[in-house]
């Protein structure tokens, strides 16, 4: 029980030495690319990065309790926060590569990514719910709030004696939609810009037609893609460190520190996607 019972007593606070090392970091990375490519590659690595923020920043509303979730000692889905942060974008930046190769609109794609993540999401959720209630015989309770801030209701008189709570309660359920959805339109909007980005540079550089690259561009793409997603989930999950329940979990304000982390590697790995089809400017 220690374990479910443990709270890190620092951790939240912002350190500001670090935030700013992050943010020179990150002005360094841009300045690079821009000195290779001020246009084509700069645009996407801004978006990119802007994928990468939105996953560190969905995986903190996403409920996740860990082994004793399994036992029913703590509220959320009992597994780790990078795996079902991965198992609810990775869904979504599928639907979004569905869209993209069907031909739709950029922000049809985006849209259609985050749909795809929500709708994981609420099914994992609603089914983890199903196996709390019937299977476990215990209701969904939250150990951080008195109320549901969502709908208000009371929590002390559902939660057992020595836990932190139980099952999935409302305000979880809709937290782990909400990631689900800007994890899964975060991983689709890096998937489609290097994707644009491949498609008009591999022809030249590997003297094929277009459509003999949009294979070799898709795979490219996908892989990058989820390689970065796995990235921010695994930074953002040693900034939970552990368990959470949602937006309402104190933890969830430890955020700003996962923006920048997810910034400055998004940065990093979204260069070394783009370099290796973009040529220097001294070659």
């Amino acid at each position: 029980m220690s374990a479910v019972a443990a709270k890190p007593a620092t951790g939240s606070a912002m350190n500001p030495t670090a935030m700013g090392v992050g943010v020179v970091l990150l002005l360094i990375l841009l300045g690079i690319c821009w000195f290779v490519s001020p246009t084509v590659g700069l645009m996407a690595l801004i978006g990119v990065i802007i994928g990468g923020v939105l996953i560190g920043f969905g995986v903190h509303f996403v409920p996740v309790g860990g082994a004793p979730a399994a036992m029913g000692q703590a509220p959320g889905i009992a597994t780790g926060v990078a795996m079902l942060a991965a198992g609810g974008g990775l869904a979504g930046l599928f639907g979004g590569a569905w869209a993209a190769a069907a031909g739709q609109d950029p922000i049809v794609v985006v849209i259609t990514g985050g749909v795809g993540g929500g709708l994981m999401m609420a099914i994992t959720c609603m089914m983890v719910n199903f196996v709390y209630v019937f299977g476990m015989g215990i209701p969904a309770a939250s150990g951080k709030v008195a109320r549901d801030p969502i709908t208000g209701d009371t929590q002390a008189e559902y939660k057992s004696q020595g836990t932190e709570g139980h099952g999935l309660p409302f305000v979880s359920f809709v937290g782990g939609v909400t990631g689900g959805i800007f994890a899964g339109a975060g991983g689709t909007l890096i998937y489609l810009e290097l994707l644009n980005l491949y498609e008009g540079a591999l022809p030249t550089l590997m003297t094929l037609k277009p459509e003999q690259v949009m294979p070799i561009a898709v795979s490219m793409a996908g892989m990058f893609a989820v390689g970065m997603f796995l990235v921010n989930a695994v930074l953002t999950a040693y900034n939970i460190t552990g368990t959470i329940e949602g937006p309402h979990d104190p933890k969830f304000k430890r955020w700003p520190r996962a923006i920048v982390a997810s910034a400055v590697a998004s940065a990093l790995c979204g260069l070394v996607a783009i370099l290796i089809v973009l040529p220097l400017p001294f070659t």
